[in-house]
């Protein structure tokens, strides 16, 4: 994990890929708790022998889903020091390039776009590429917005 004491220390990161974070294996039971969550229960996620006969040949994660593990996700990537706090502050952009099945593994890394002042703090756009083990394009691609608070 690479580790900043300042924010100003991570704006000097402007423009660099901060690393990647651990794998973590996404489980039908964490596709069958989103889609209670969320209300979405399409047959592609939820019914697991419907989905093996379908296109993807397995249940597949909600994009919504993937999106929703980017915090989890680089939280292993990159972390500022001494800040009161920092809160999602929204996304710009939002891809789903690839489905992500039952099983796979995703993996996240982050590059800082823009660190600009923001009262009460600044605002750090870092784009995010989730990505699945053993493929070449991504799950997910995002431009994440948050507002870090010394």
């Amino acid at each position: 994990m690479r580790t900043f004491p300042t924010l100003d220390a991570l704006g000097e990161a402007k423009g660099e890929h901060l690393g990647h974070g651990t794998w973590h294996e996404i489980t039908q039971h964490e596709i069958d708790l989103f889609a209670e969550a969320t209300d979405d229960h399409q047959w592609i996620h939820v019914d697991v022998e419907k989905a093996k006969a379908g296109p993807f040949k397995a249940p597949v994660a909600h994009g919504y889903l993937t999106l929703s593990l980017i915090p989890k996700l680089v939280r292993d990537v990159y972390a500022v020091e001494n800040l009161k706090m920092g809160v999602n502050y929204g996304l710009n952009k939002v891809r789903f390039p690839t489905p992500v099945t039952v099983g796979s593994r995703l993996r996240a890394g982050a590059e800082l776009v823009e660190l600009t002042d923001l009262p009460p703090g600044k605002q750090a756009v870092i784009k995010v590429t989730v990505e699945i083990e053993g493929h070449h394009k991504p799950a997910c691609v995002a431009e994440t917005v948050v507002l870090y608070i010394p």
